[in-house]
């Protein structure tokens, strides 16, 4: 994260007008780039449907829809953009939501408050994509989704919540609307995600992590911890694919490494996928890669058994 980490810094030292300036990171892997089509449905997307407000504005989501003519309840997966907590929104997930719209899955890229160096500081982030999740379990039969058959891919920090949403219940259960609704995903798909916060220190990513949790790790240890998904692990957590660049400058491989090791301690089902890329997957041969693990992952998960 020392990429992401030198922007905050530099965002943190000269105030907000700075931002607009800054670099932004390269575009994810799932932007709307070639991806691999499937001979499939006539996918279609509906932009900007909000599934909250908080502080009086509105937290928004689209929605990729298979157009199919089933009536079965559909497969759904959550599309969670990166960019460090702090940059880029849900239409860099519309190249895969259209890839796995035409696979058949509902998809809902969301949305979430971004860190701006003085608000929306960790755990907002997370508060936000839970409550996306129990949204979409709250209106399941308008958009005829099966509320058990929910998937989770987050790209870099979009990852790091993914994971946490196929590991931990609901930490906000404020809103009475959505308290009966679990967060939790039924399979996750981790594509360049940080998993431990207390490893890896450089000095730009121990202040943009402090920053953005509050406190440094010796004061704010509980939070670095709480945010870190391999802490988390447990024997209940949701299956797992995990995909990495080998020459992932911002996000060790280590990480992904890490996570993989403890999820096989815990017994859960997890596949760790390599690829001879960097951190945002520039190749067509990573991006195809990335497309078809992930709807084979979710085939497997997601899908009713025959």
């Amino acid at each position: 994260m020392k990429k992401y980490a030198f922007y905050l810094a530099v965002l943190l030292a000269s105030g907000p007008a700075v931002l607009a300036q800054l670099p932004r990171p390269a575009a994810p892997p799932t932007s709307p780039q070639r991806l691999p089509l499937p001979p499939s449905l006539d996918a279609s997307v509906t932009k900007d449907i909000p599934y909250a407000t908080v502080a009086g504005k509105p937290l928004l989501l689209d929605i990729y829809d298979p157009g199919d003519a089933s009536t079965d309840p559909r497969p759904a997966v959550v599309l969670i953009h990166g960019g460090a907590w702090s940059s880029y929104d849900k239409s860099t997930m519309h190249g895969m939501g259209m890839f796995l719209a035409r696979c058949g899955f509902v998809g809902f890229s969301v949305d979430y408050r971004l860190f701006n160096g003085k608000e929306n500081l960790w755990p907002a982030q997370l508060d936000d994509v839970q409550r996306a999740v129990r949204w979409i379990r709250a209106h399941a039969g308008k958009y005829n989704i099966d509320p058990d058959r929910i998937g989770a891919f987050g790209h870099s920090a979009g990852a790091q919540l993914a994971a946490l949403l196929g590991m931990e219940d609901t930490r906000d259960n404020s809103d009475p609307a959505l308290a009966k609704y679990s967060s939790r995903v039924e399979a996750v798909v981790d594509v360049s995600g940080p998993t431990d916060f207390t490893a890896n220190h450089d000095p730009d990513g121990d202040a943009f992590l402090s920053a953005f949790f509050g406190g440094d790790y010796p004061q704010r240890a509980q939070v670095w911890q709480d945010a870190s998904p391999v802490f988390h692990v447990a024997k209940n957590d949701a299956p797992f694919l995990i995909v990495h660049g080998t020459h992932d400058e911002d996000v060790a491989l280590a990480q992904a490494q890490e996570l993989t090791e403890k999820l096989k301690q815990a017994k859960i089902s997890v596949k760790l996928v390599t690829v001879d890329d960097a951190h945002t997957f520039t190749s067509p041969e990573a991006r195809r890669r990335l497309a078809l693990e992930s709807q084979e992952f979710f085939d497997q998960y997601l899908r009713p058994a025959r």
